[in-house]
């Protein structure tokens, strides 16, 4: 069995377990969020703490995925998720209206995003996009599709790109 499935998983004041044959739901303050059974691995709860054990002869590939996935819901019904969108450009602006995320980036027309169930969005700045969820994956996609619409290009950095990223400049062409 991988490291990664042999750390147990302790459960937060206020989050709860609920482990079927084909489905493991986790409820929390935040929301709740569910998956699949992965084939092959079983998950415990005893008093607060989750162990994964993998069946006898079963392929343990599993069994780290199964982890991650569990910790990963557990944390967003608990604490949440959230990702920051920086725009880096003259002109280039957010603003919501109402559940709609308008952006100008530079196109002769306004981008509009309407975020899907469960995500949050919310611009502090006029160049700065916040997106909360509970769901780490669906929180990635959102951020990941909103920078799709205008990723920073290489000569001026110009774009929409996540907080901290780094951009590796290109040299002008010269004469």
């Amino acid at each position: 069995m991988s490291r990664v499935a042999k750390k147990p998983i302790s459960l937060p004041k206020g989050v709860e377990l609920k482990i079927a044959a084909d489905n493991i739901a986790v409820k929390g303050p935040k929301g709740t969020l569910s998956v699949h059974a992965l084939p092959g691995v079983s998950v415990t709860n005893e008093n607060g703490v989750i162990n994964i054990q993998m069946a006898e002869g079963a392929d343990d590939k599993f069994g780290g995925t199964a982890r991650a996935l569990l910790a990963n819901m557990i944390k967003g019904v608990s604490e949440g998720y959230e990702r920051k969108l920086e725009l880096v450009g003259v002109g280039y602006r957010a603003s919501m209206a109402g559940k709609a995320l308008n952006l100008s980036l530079g196109y002769s027309h306004p981008v509009v995003f309407n975020a899907p169930e469960g995500i949050s969005l919310e611009t502090p700045t006029q160049t700065e996009i916040l997106i909360k969820g509970s769901d780490k994956q669906l929180v990635g996609e959102v951020a990941a599709k909103i920078r799709g619409y205008r990723p920073p290009e290489p000569y001026k950095g110009k774009g929409v790109r996540y907080a901290g990223e780094k951009i590796t400049l290109k040299e002008a062409k010269k004469a």
